[in-house]
């Protein structure tokens, strides 16, 4: 009843916030405008410049561009609207950003054309640095592309237009103006507007589009032109079309980011994070054993462990949380998913060694009023989700977030080993966050989260009177987990480029648990505080971001009769330049310096740099060095599901467990090439990834009797090669195709072996069609064979094979939407289509209470096919 009293405090804010939204009637105009940008940021970027008095509602499209819009005409005006995006750096149909703005948007940001932003020439006889984005006559610029001294610049600014049927004006984008008879010249922008340097002796401005005829203007004292192109001989009309892809790259960024928006997240049932990788080639979700349900994603090859998991860029799952942290985030809460392979910034931190996953959740400014969703599988196991978010006043956002997940089945047990599948019990969490944000360039958002977890699994026929009794062998695992947060942000209004932000964090995290007779209860504290301040050197092809970091972890963890605690403590501080240049080249140069009460000082070095050879051809190469403490109970529950002895070998000098921490070295290339295939775009990927590690925390299962923990001694290192196509064979049928090879070896006791577990060949398919409303959602994957740690010494009827056999797991997923302005979504799917599933998944099932009981060696599906249902309901 703890939890239920707690989600009491948090209901009661909300009670009358949506009573008296509910009690407002307000006449409203609703328009659509279109805006440019590129991304997430630009989104939150745009959306924010409107929260003023009179707008009720700002909805902008990454997809289309289009900016839906409810706002109160007698209180603001659209011309004002249209002012106060182009302000924050966003071109719309009607207002042009200034270029100075515009240039101190993050690069991702960066939406104009290349024709638009290249030339960029800086001049002293212009204030403030002002730069001019038109090319200029040789005669006039010197070697080093300034303008010569005692040279006055004169702009020629103006708007090419087009009469359509309806007889209104509209801007003609891409049309070509030149100074007649040479080849000095701009293209105009989405608003038709351009601007041009004068040229002596020359007043004859041609401008030409295809499918108009071309037209002269001559200019004498006039400064602004408007400029309307006759259409004698315009072509029929073409209309272009795009959409952005439910997973895609950012080609602008330095660091290769993969993006899964809300849309690939609901290819699939999506319960949790755990759930969200199903249709992305570069994630494998596996169980960590074959009885307490906890899964671990890898990447790269590598366990969970060595990816940095973020939320919102704020410490993720972590420590204690590893195992069944990707239970703790519903899949329904989270807005987009940002994956980075490698090294990540050193802004974040030093523990990334294989990569970062970054997840964003629903924002209480732009989130449905109200989002529902229910999911129910034939395996007994129900998931319900509810958002509410509601604006208050013009500065004010809230929402909350609650999810409830429950399996009361004991006789899920496909192999018939006795032993549950999955262990029963209910999962309760909730969020609940604030935004305030004011025109004056603050930006604050605080939340909380709580998290209850009661599980129970074993035999079939356990119940809790045979609990530490050896009639049946059973476990329970009871997880309460508390959370604050919060984020300070304030940009300069006059240097968009500019600011300074504060993170904070905090949480409590508790584990009561048993596993047959073995006990394990742990506890831990964590704060967490970073400062960020980001700003330019000279011009905006010159950025940097520095700040100073502090974490504190106290661990008190009890192993049966043995008691672990540790507080590790670690300040540290960061910096990070980058240097542009055009469009082509982006290096970011990082360091961060770190102390460690436990283990001293150490540097974090990482280097990322993009280059574009070619429009559509992007190349990327990074490296980097990661450092990470490992938590060696929580992060392999195997520990306990087995009758292994546990041996760690290592120094007793108040080091974690007498262990050193994990260093690795990441190098990674990578290759993306955009191209059309029946006019519809396509990517193709390649990317390799190498970690050496120089200290390793080993995890040894060569001996069935025994898990030994120690420092790597020898080598241990981890290859990972992928290549990926993504197309559109047919409109709307979206393919994407991938493989991936491994080749991971660590030096187990003197001899290098293959990582356990890991197959070394990998192949994946999805395909999605969409029409009329149906989506229909197919997924393929392909395990090779994986190495099985020795049980040669077992007796036979307990011995396992050396290697495992391939499988295929396939997932197909049909749903239909209802609705435009109140979408509702009905979704059925199957997960294992083709019911395999790993039979002899635990040694010695039996008798769970002798020498060789052992869980722990699971390299394939625990249970077979599975078939689910529910929907979806939006309230905009």
């Amino acid at each position: 009843m703890k939890h239920y009293f707690i989600l009491l405090l948090f209901f009661i804010p909300y009670f009358s916030i949506f009573s008296q939204a509910q009690q407002k009637g307000v006449k409203d105009s609703v328009v659509n405008i279109k805006v440019y940008g590129n991304c997430g940021q630009c989104k939150d970027r745009i959306e924010g410049a409107l929260k003023v008095k009179g707008v009720k509602k700002a909805n902008w499209s990454i997809e289309t561009k289009m900016l839906s819009l409810v706002f109160n005409p007698s209180i603001i005006s659209l011309d004002k609207i249209h002012s106060r995006i182009a302000a924050a750096g966003h071109d719309t149909e009607l207002k042009k950003a200034d270029d100075k703005v515009y240039q101190s948007l993050p690069e991702c940001c960066l939406y104009r054309t290349q024709e638009e932003v290249e030339h960029t020439i800086k001049t002293d006889s212009i204030q403030n640095n002002e730069t001019i984005k038109t090319p200029l006559p040789a005669n006039l610029v010197s070697d080093s592309g300034v303008v010569k001294a005692g040279v006055q610049l004169n702009l020629v600014k103006g708007v090419v237009l087009e009469l359509d049927k309806k007889g209104e004006f509209k801007p003609l984008q891409g049309a070509s103006v030149v100074w007649l008879n040479s080849n000095i010249g701009v293209v105009t922008d989405s608003s038709g507007y351009f601007s041009i340097s004068s040229v002596q002796n020359n007043k004859l401005l041609e401008i030409s589009f295809t499918g108009y005829k071309p037209d002269t203007v001559e200019v004498r004292d006039v400064k602004e032109l408007k400029i309307i192109l006759a259409s004698g001989k315009q072509l029929a009309e073409v209309r272009v079309t795009s959409r952005q892809r439910s997973l895609y790259l950012s080609s602008i960024s330095p660091i290769r980011m993969q993006v899964m928006t809300e849309k690939e997240l609901f290819k699939a049932a999506c319960c949790n994070l755990s759930e969200s990788f199903e249709t992305n080639p570069s994630v494998d979700v596996s169980y960590n054993d074959a009885v307490t349900g906890s899964k671990q994603i890898q990447l790269l090859g590598l366990s969970g462990n060595y990816t940095q998991l973020t939320v919102e860029n704020l410490p993720g799952p972590r420590g204690l949380a590893t195992p069944l942290g990707l239970n703790s985030i519903a899949g329904p809460w989270v807005e987009s998913i940002q994956l980075t392979k490698g090294i990540g910034s050193v802004a974040n931190g030093f523990e990334s060694i294989a990569g970062q996953i970054n997840v964003e959740l629903k924002k209480p400014e732009k989130s449905e009023k109200l989002y529902a969703n229910a999911y129910v599988n034939d395996f007994g196991k129900a998931d319900f989700n509810l958002t509410l978010s509601q604006k208050i006043g013009k500065k004010w956002a809230t929402a909350l977030l609650l999810h409830d997940d429950f399996l009361n089945n004991k006789t899920v047990d496909f192999n018939k080993d006795g032993f549950r599948d999955l262990p029963t019990g209910n999962l309760f969490s909730a969020i609940s966050r604030w935004v305030y944000t004011d025109d004056k360039g603050i930006i604050t958002q605080f939340g909380f989260k709580i998290l209850n977890d009661r599980r129970t699994g074993g035999e079939t026929s356990y119940t809790l009177t045979d609990k530490f009794t050896n009639n049946y062998y059973g476990l329970g695992i009871n997880t309460d987990r508390y959370e604050g947060f919060a984020k300070i942000g304030y940009v300069f209004p006059a240097k968009k480029y500019k600011s300074i932000g504060l993170q904070l964090s905090a949480f409590n995290h508790q584990q009561d648990s048993y596993f047959g007779y073995t006990v394990y209860n742990a506890k831990q504290n964590n704060f967490y505080g970073n400062l960020i301040y980001q700003s330019i050197i000279g011009n905006t092809n010159h950025k940097f971001r520095t700040g100073v970091s502090f974490s504190t972890d106290n661990y008190d963890e009890r192993y049966n009769q043995l008691t672990y605690k540790r507080t590790e403590t670690v300040p540290g501080a960061f910096f990070e330049y980058t240097y542009t240049h055009t469009d082509k080249l982006t290096l970011v140069a990082g360091i961060r310096t770190d102390y460690n009460n436990l283990y001293g000082w150490y540097a974090t070095p990482r280097l990322h740099v993009r280059y574009e050879p070619a429009k559509g051809t992007t190349l990327r190469i990074s490296a980097g060095r990661g450092q990470r403490t490992a938590n060696i109970f929580a992060e392999n529950t195997s520990v306990f599901i087995s009758s292994r002895q546990v041996s760690i070998i290592g120094s007793l000098n108040g080091k974690a467990y007498g262990l050193d921490q994990e260093i690795a070295w990441n190098k990674g290339i990578s290759f993306d090439q955009k191209f059309k295939l029946f006019t519809r775009d396509g990517l193709f990927s390649l990317d390799f990834f190498r970690n050496d590690f120089t200290n390793q925390v080993v995890v040894d299962l060569e001996n069935p009797r025994e898990i030994k923990f120690y420092n790597l001694s020898g080598k241990s290192y981890s290859n990972s090669l992928q290549a990926e196509l993504t197309t559109e064979p047919i409109k709307k049928l979206e393919l994407r195709l991938a493989y991936r090879f491994f080749d991971i070896k660590t030096t187990y006791s003197g001899q290098l072996l293959q990582k356990p577990l890991t197959a070394k060949h990998r192949a994946f398919a999805n395909l999605a069609y969409e029409i009329n409303g149906w989506k229909l959602d197919y997924t393929f994957n392909y395990n090779g064979q994986k190495r099985i740690p020795n049980t040669s010494i077992n007796p036979p009827a307990y011995q396992r094979n050396p290697y495992s056999t391939s499988y295929i797991l396939m997932n197909a997923q049909l749903s239909k939407t209802i609705g435009k302005k109140n979408v509702f979504d009905i979704y059925v799917g199957v997960e294992n289509l083709a019911n395999y599933f790993q039979k002899d998944v635990i040694i010695a099932a039996n008798n769970p209470f002798s020498q060789y009981f052992d869980a722990s060696l699971v390299w394939g599906p625990v249970n077979g096919r599975m078939f689910y249902t529910g929907f979806r309901f939006k309230i905009k």
